[in-house]
């Protein structure tokens, strides 16, 4: 539920509504806040800033999000970047005083998620079925050109514009199932 209310609220956004961006903001505020604490559970005090960050960003990248994308894993990879930039950061300064063994920690987890999320996604895909499954994969995750797609599939531009379309809508269905 959450997923396909963010989604409106942001497209409503992007045409122009400012009040379903503050309320936008405020809802994708506490997801990252908590996704944050998670990783920062050693260094607190560094959550708020981090979001803050993370939301600047958010909002200077918002002409990048694609509207027939889900939108979490496009607010989750920012957060994750910023994250990662942060650590970044940190090591550096720190390297100056004494080494840390944290951070391989952190990174460590970050892995794990990003396999997680692949292995969400690959199931999830394996549910759709093949004339759905395959525009997604060729378009939206090689980076393949429409006409690209039909070529390789055999299937018709619009044919495989449909099915990017419904595809991800049946995606979003299994994933707001799971939740």
């Amino acid at each position: 539920m959450m997923e396909i209310e963010l989604h409106h609220l942001m497209l409503e956004s992007l045409d122009g509504n400012a009040a379903s961006y503050q309320l936008f903001l405020r809802q994708v505020s506490g997801l990252l806040r908590a996704y944050l604490r998670r990783r920062l559970s050693t260094t607190p005090d560094e959550v708020e800033d981090l979001l803050q960050e993370t939301l600047l960003a958010i909002h200077a990248q918002r002409h990048t999000y694609r509207r027939d994308a889900l939108l979490s894993p496009w607010l989750y990879a920012i957060a994750r970047y910023k994250l990662i930039d942060y650590l970044r950061r940190r090591a550096r300064h720190e390297a100056l005083h004494d080494p840390l063994d944290e951070e391989a920690e952190y990174l460590r987890v970050m892995d794990d998620d990003a396999h997680a999320s692949n292995k969400d996604l690959t199931r999830m895909l394996a549910e759709l079925p093949e004339h759905q499954r395959l525009p997604i994969v060729h378009t939206k995750l090689e980076g393949r050109s429409v006409a690209e797609t039909a070529g390789l599939t055999g299937m018709s531009v619009s044919a495989v514009k449909v099915g990017v379309h419904r595809g991800m809508k049946a995606l979003a269905k299994i994933w707001k199932e799971q939740i």
